[in-house]
């Protein structure tokens, strides 16, 4: 495992793949964010609107 580590550190190839798996983290981070803040906002509006026709 070890070796496997240091030859993706070490090469240039492994250094894009370290970037590629920076870039997803920080997309999903964004994503689930945005789900998180959308999802709480549109339950209120659902619930508001579900009282309202009641």
């Amino acid at each position: 495992m070890k070796k496997i580590v240091r030859s993706l550190w070490n090469n240039q190839e492994g250094q894009d793949i370290a970037e590629y798996a920076v870039m997803l983290a920080v997309i999903l981070v964004v994503v689930v964010g945005t789900i998180r803040l959308v999802g709480g906002n549109a339950n209120n509006v659902f619930s508001s609107v579900a009282s309202t026709v009641n």
